[in-house]
């Protein structure tokens, strides 16, 4: 694998944010997603993308050979749910390692849960996600979705060498179609996908992200 930046790297934050304006839209509406209810939220969030981020999803669907659908499990995160997560999994790596520093702390965390201040979930820019058969039954990926590093002898992370041959190639597929449709993973979680954030805007050499933190959700007027 090579050198993978972390969301807490400092050139992610340095990015520039020029919102867009695009509103959140419900990804369930049309049905064209199969979505997965596993990490709903008492607000309903999750169910929520920018309406650039959700059209690309659908694109890559287009890509998937036939009997073969994205399975979409979480997309907005509000604030304080990001932040609520990132203190508990910090808190767990403080426990296991009291001699680590705070500022290893925090990029060590920011492996598994981005730091709030940047949060691509937060945005409506991200989306976690899998394949799956056209009965929503998941397909072979390595590890199941949000699994730790510590958890997952690091088989979490996408280019991980520790998983099967047919792992492995269903995370290229999910990786060949999701690219093609400009998205960008963040290589720490094979299921972590996003486009439109500052970590997007780093990895693919724009000059600012198109959406800052997303403040409520909202479903777009219909057409």
């Amino acid at each position: 694998m090579g050198e993978i930046v972390l969301m807490s790297d400092p050139n992610v934050a340095a990015i520039p944010v020029a919102e867009c304006g695009e509103r959140l839209v419900d990804v369930r509406r049309g049905g064209s997603l199969l979505v997965d209810a596993r990490k709903q939220d008492p607000a309903d969030a999750f169910a929520y993308l920018r309406e650039g981020v959700l059209k690309r999803l659908l694109e890559a669907q287009a890509m998937l050979p036939r009997g073969l659908r994205l399975l979409f499990v979480e997309g907005y995160r509000p604030p304080s749910l990001q932040q609520e997560y990132f203190e508990e999994y910090a808190g767990r790596l403080r426990a296991d390692h009291p001699e680590w520093p705070d500022e290893r702390i925090h990029s060590a965390a920011s492996r598994y849960v981005s730091p709030p201040d940047i949060a691509p979930h937060s945005a409506g820019a991200a989306v976690d996600l899998t394949l799956a058969d056209v009965e929503g039954g998941e397909l072979d990926l390595g590890t199941r979705m949000n699994a730790d590093p510590e958890e997952s002898d690091g088989a979490c992370y996408t280019h991980a060498v520790n998983i099967s041959e047919e792992a492995r190639a269903n995370r290229k597929l999910l990786g060949t179609v999701l690219t093609a449709a400009g998205l960008v993973n963040y290589p720490t979680e094979w299921w972590h996908w996003s486009f439109g954030d500052r970590y997007w805007a780093l990895i693919t050499g724009e000059d600012a992200a198109l959406y800052g933190p997303a403040r409520g959700h909202r479903v777009e007027a219909p057409r």
